[in-house]
């Protein structure tokens, strides 16, 4: 007799052996979200826990659990449904609903009262994010510094101009980094600053409020106007892109654009009523 060999194309149970191929990521071109799967999934800084990031209807990100939760447990200020790759902040009649990871992280200091159900999950929560830290899986980040006086050097957060509408970065200029998705898979590394192009002006422009709000003070605040620049450009830094990926129509963006509509009434922090500085201790002007 001859021992029963396994075939290459059978385990050893004789189960067949099936190897699945990789399917590329795609977007389709009807989505309403340019985001990949790949890129709505990262973890809380604070808590070390995954969250799943999508874009709302203003294009802003928001971070939401990744698990559905019974809606009639949640209040209704906390639900969120999904549609089409968007996030909306309401529920959508069914007996579930996503929940904002902030409600839930244990890094965070709640400002409403949230119930029983929600202290629980955040209960276990921080159980986890304490095991992460004991098995040296985590480590907190360092909390935020304080905003630099609205006077002093350059905005960690400028405000931009660009496409007839005011927008808030979240973070400096020069660091600013494209979203798209690279060959490799990976986000793009390289800046939305090019210093071969056309760049913008610091100015002093009224802090006007949007139509229908208070009135402010007449004060001017230093804006980074991009106005003057082509449609193109503009575009370009709206969507958030490097000029390589600028012109690609076929990568997809592994990461929201960081842009918030700017508000002076939300955003009285980051007025800055004096222009920038260069390194060389010269204003920037326009």
């Amino acid at each position: 007799m001859h021992p029963n060999t396994a075939s290459a194309i059978c385990h050893w149970d004789g189960s067949p052996r099936t190897a699945h191929s990789r399917r590329p990521l795609r977007v389709s071109a009807i989505s309403p979200s340019r985001l990949l799967r790949t890129g709505r999934s990262g973890r809380c800084r604070q808590c070390g826990h995954r969250i799943d990031r999508y874009q709302r209807a203003d294009q802003r990100p928001v971070a939401l659990h990744p698990t559905e939760l019974d809606a009639s447990q949640i209040p209704a200020f906390y639900r969120w449904h999904l549609s089409g790759g968007i996030a909306y902040s309401h529920g959508d009649g069914s007996a579930w609903c996503r929940i904002p990871h902030r409600a839930l992280c244990p890094g965070r200091t709640p400002t409403v009262q949230t119930g029983p159900y929600i202290e629980s999950l955040r209960r276990q929560l921080a159980v986890r994010t304490r095991r992460l830290i004991e098995a040296g899986q985590f480590t907190p980040a360092p909390p935020t510094a304080c905003e630099p006086p609205a006077d002093s050097g350059r905005p960690t957060r400028p405000v931009v101009q660009l496409l007839l509408g005011r927008y808030l970065a979240d973070a400096p200029l020069e660091t600013i980094r494209c979203v798209a998705q690279t060959r490799q898979r990976h986000r793009c590394p390289q800046p939305v600053l090019d210093p071969s192009r056309s760049r913008g002006a610091w100015t002093l422009l009224p802090a006007s409020p949007q139509r229908g709000q208070l009135s402010l003070p007449a004060t001017l605040m230093a804006v980074y106007d991009l106005s003057r620049l082509p449609y193109a450009e503009q575009l370009r830094w709206r969507i958030q892109r490097c000029p390589a990926h600028a012109a690609t129509l076929g990568a997809a963006d592994l990461a929201p654009a960081g842009w918030q509509v700017f508000d002076p009434l939300l955003h009285t922090a980051h007025l800055h009523t004096r222009l920038p500085h260069t390194p060389s201790g010269h204003r920037e002007e326009a």
